[in-house]
């Protein structure tokens, strides 16, 4: 989890982002937060818009989408869900410190 005087260093689009993907659902956080802080820099800026718009849907649906249990009912949404779970899949656990 960012502390404050990080989220304070950074600049105000990054700030948004952040605290839009802190969600109401604790599984959403544990997934939205770690791949914001330590993959989305590395995206390309298709893959960033993408993440953009993702954050800007329900929780629910995100939920369903990330447990795999529907594909994203936006398709152009797929791949920036795909690689959401691979992340969160691949990932050190230690990505979950402080969440």
């Amino acid at each position: 989890m960012m502390t404050s005087e990080q989220a304070s260093a950074q600049s105000p689009e990054r700030k948004r982002l952040y605290w839009h993907s802190r969600r109401g659902m604790w599984e959403l956080d544990l997934l939205l937060i770690p791949f914001l802080e330590n993959s989305y820099d590395q995206l390309d800026s298709k893959l960033q818009e993408d993440y953009r718009r993702l954050i800007t849907l329900e929780d629910q649906d995100l939920f369903t989408w990330l447990m795999r249990r529907e594909p994203a009912a936006d398709s152009s949404l797929q791949q920036i869900v795909d690689q959401i779970i691979d992340y969160a899949e691949k990932g050190d656990l230690s990505q979950f410190k402080g969440l």
